[in-house]
């Protein structure tokens, strides 16, 4: 089976732009062209307009990770028990909090100033659950996120579903004031199209190392060419270890999604007829789905440590996994109404803090944003531009500060761990996949 991204095939193509070949040089050099590469040579561009800008990425430019995600635009996380009001975590959510709002705002921007369509939506999401027990703590978690700015809304029963449009989910925190929805491949498209003439992008172009030259030069090495700059930023979250950065404390988990058609005039009028909805499982392995505004159904319910792609067959295997959730909560579709299915990366730490690092003189990288790459991404591209600039905020320091991914013990140790979380995290989903 074919790995092919909806949201990418909805998107469009972008003019194809040149390999990496022979010695380049540039003042600055961003490695990857996702959400937080292009963010960052987006930054560069406004803070050194005369400075000469490269970035490379091993495959198509916006095509990588950060287009194949959900389109969720955090602002407002789900509180976990240790974080609510008057518990010993509330302080650190809090700041979390402010940072993912000032996330979330950074995404609207880059929005309004570069003009870009990509079906945003300003109306929340849903915290939900089919199993009722799994929505524990709601009314301190009603409280929790009112008093860090949320509109935040207990539905249940008749009033979910009419909302929703389904029965499966019985119970659902709304959360809004800040979270929002969009197409993620059309939001890094229109990244990409933002970039300036003194930006040069460089695709199907892979760095496999960092060289340090005199007079405080660095060359990144590729099969096909190389890129001699003064400042490096890596951009490369679940994939920073192949330009040789092996201590980031962050591992790889491996997403699948499937995109169906759009449904019928009449399965929308069955369904109620209800507005665009994304849903987030309160389960860290429960499924994520989407009611996209030209009436498909996206649906994400696989998450896997893994330390190889997924084969054809295997995608197979995930998508009628798809089909098994998607008839859960629309018995009527199945698996000859999936029009996509396709897998991509996120980049996990074990505190669910981000590694965002100055890792030795001239280089700068960050990763790490456990399933918000959206915003974080965003913001994360333009902190790391201005921390390599000498750009000084009390929002860049409160990031730094907060930056302690967690110790990861040695492979093949955390492999067998990794797994074994996995499976356990599986099982107490299974109502809600």
């Amino acid at each position: 089976m074919e790995n092919v991204c909806g949201w990418i095939a909805q998107a469009g193509d972008t003019p194809q732009r040149s390999r990496l070949e022979g010695a380049q040089k540039a003042d600055w050099l961003v490695i990857g062209a996702g959400i937080t590469g292009l963010s960052a040579a987006l930054t560069l561009a406004e803070l050194h307009p005369q400075a000469r800008i490269a970035v490379v990425d091993r495959q198509r430019a916006a095509q990588g990770a950060s287009a194949r995600n959900s389109g969720f635009v955090v602002a407002h996380e789900h509180p976990a028990g240790d974080e609510l009001i008057g518990a010993q975590g509330f302080a650190g959510f809090e700041t979390d909090t402010m940072i993912a709002r000032a996330a979330n705002e950074e995404v609207r921007q880059r929005i309004a100033r570069h003009a870009i369509e990509c079906d945003w939506r300003d109306s929340g999401y849903f915290f939900a659950v089919s199993d009722p027990a799994k929505l524990s703590q709601v009314d301190a978690k009603l409280a929790t996120l009112r008093a860090l700015g949320a509109r935040a809304e207990l539905l249940q029963g008749q009033a979910l579903q009419q909302r929703l449009g389904t029965p499966h989910y019985l119970a659902a925190i709304w959360c809004g004031n800040g979270n929002a929805l969009l197409q993620p491949a059309k939001y890094v498209k229109g990244l990409l199209d933002a970039v300036p003439d003194n930006v040069t992008v460089f695709e199907s172009s892979d760095i496999t190392g960092l060289e340090r030259l005199g007079h405080g030069r660095l060359r990144a090495n590729g099969p096909g060419g190389s890129v001699e700059a003064a400042r490096v930023l890596v951009c490369l979250n679940a994939f920073v270890p192949r330009v040789g950065i092996d201590d980031s404390a962050t591992f790889p988990m491996e997403l699948s999604a499937s995109l169906t058609r759009p449904l019928t005039d009449q399965e929308y009028r069955a369904i109620g007829a209800v507005e665009p909805w994304g849903v987030l499982s309160t389960r860290p392995l429960g499924a994520t789905v989407r009611l996209t505004p030209d009436r498909r159904v996206m649906i994400r319910n696989t998450a896997e440590y893994r330390t190889r792609d997924l084969s054809g067959r295997e995608i197979a295997e995930r998508r009628r996994h798809h089909v098994r959730g998607l008839q859960r909560r629309f018995p009527f579709l199945g698996e000859q109404d999936i029009r996509y299915t396709w897998t991509g990366h996120l980049s996990a730490t074990r505190s669910g803090q981000a590694y965002f690092e100055r890792v030795q003189e001239g280089v700068f990288a960050v990763a790490g944003c456990n399933g918000s790459g959206v915003a974080r991404g965003t913001l994360w591209g333009r902190l790391l531009a201005e921390l390599a600039s000498g750009v000084d905020s009390p929002l860049l320091r409160t990031v730094m500060q907060r930056a302690q991914p967690g110790w990861l013990p040695p492979r093949p140790f955390f492999d067998i761990g990794a797994r074994l979380r996995v499976r356990m995290e599986a099982v107490r989903a299974r109502t809600e996949i």
